[in-house]
């Protein structure tokens, strides 16, 4: 006992630091999170984390909390303070019903002691037979409700579970829509935000803007169901082209982000030009005709970290040089380098 104690406090000792060292609130979340890492009680968070402070300097709140989504916390976990409401007025009728049935119980256990010496008088004093057959008809009416009382608790339990059932669906749903995009399932706008200002604090930050060449002029012309699939298409072509720590977002719209832990705009420019190389070679086949689609192209905005840029500055640099972009006629990448 006394060495758990000891362990405990060694770990306690180990993780504040690192708190510090990321500056992060000591909450629960992130609590959890770098007390988990400390004691080295999850591998794989472990090994996530490692991987993810290879390339930038510090976890942004939102990036420890989908850590600890993902690694820490129980996957049957349940948000109380979503639920409460719901789970409250869920245990209340449970409660009344457990109560009801409790009390259906004991009165029908009375009249099972009642009618047990029933019977033996029956057998003592000799009942007629409209005596016996009344005292089997009230036997047979307490049975009944008791049957009644039970049944209805039965049915409070099985709607329970499925309620239950349903809101942890909603629950997951709504947490990975907190970060996720639906439709592309890339990290969303929230989650750049926190990502963006976490590098701009750490002062290694390039930034690339992206959009899908005259997309408006696509989906008038193949529908949006086409539209949505060439967003999945890019998504999917951009995620898989990042490297070495840059991480890809769905921005708004037809446009995207790349967040690079650098501050090399060549760099930056090079990992554009490899994007849109590889944008230009997606087809999509159209579901209903069997169509297949191409000729997708895309154009890059790109902006890297100097002395006293802010976030804000650095989204405005790179929307500029998408701007440009477009301007001299699509599917490249400025600046030039």
């Amino acid at each position: 006992m006394s060495d758990d104690i000891e362990k405990s406090f060694k770990t306690l000792k180990e993780t504040v630091p690192l708190l510090i060292k990321h500056k992060l609130s000591a909450d629960p979340t992130n609590y959890a999170l770098w007390y988990t890492y400390a004691s080295n009680q999850s591998p794989s968070l472990n090994e996530a984390v490692d991987a993810t402070l290879a390339n930038v300097k510090s976890l942004s709140p939102v990036r420890t909390e989908d850590l600890y989504r993902a690694h820490v916390a129980d996957k049957q976990e349940v948000n109380a303070w979503q639920l409460r409401k719901t789970m409250d007025a869920m245990v209340t009728e449970f409660t009344q019903s457990v109560k009801d049935t409790r009390k259906e119980t004991n009165k029908f256990r009375q009249v099972m002691d009642k009618s047990l010496d029933g019977l033996q008088q029956v057998e003592n004093e000799g009942w007629s037979v409209d005596e016996v057959m009344n005292f089997v008809r009230s036997m047979v009416k307490e049975g009944q409700k008791i049957r009644s009382s039970t049944l209805t608790f039965s049915a409070a339990m099985a709607n329970a579970e499925t309620e239950i059932k349903e809101l942890k669906k909603k629950l997951e749903v709504s947490e990975k829509e907190a970060l996720i995009d639906s439709l592309t399932e890339l990290n969303n706008r929230r989650y750049f935000d926190a990502e963006l200002s976490s590098a701009v604090a750490n002062k290694e930050a390039s930034l690339i803007l992206v959009d899908v060449d005259h997309f408006k002029k696509f989906n008038d012309t193949h529908g949006h169901q086409m539209g949505d699939q060439v967003l999945k298409a890019v998504a999917k072509k951009l995620k898989d082209s990042c490297r070495d720590g840059a991480q890809a977002f769905r921005f708004g719209g037809e446009e995207f982000a790349i967040l690079l832990p650098n501050n090399v705009l060549q760099r930056a420019c090079h990992q554009s030009d490899v994007m849109r190389r590889a944008i230009e070679k997606i087809s999509v086949k159209h579901r209903a005709s069997g169509k297949t689609v191409s000729g997708i192209t895309a154009s890059f905005g790109v902006s890297s970290y100097e002395n006293g840029v802010s976030g804000a500055k650095l989204i405005e640099l790179a929307d500029k040089h998408l701007y440009e972009a477009k301007r001299l006629g699509r599917n490249r990448v400025m600046p030039m380098r």
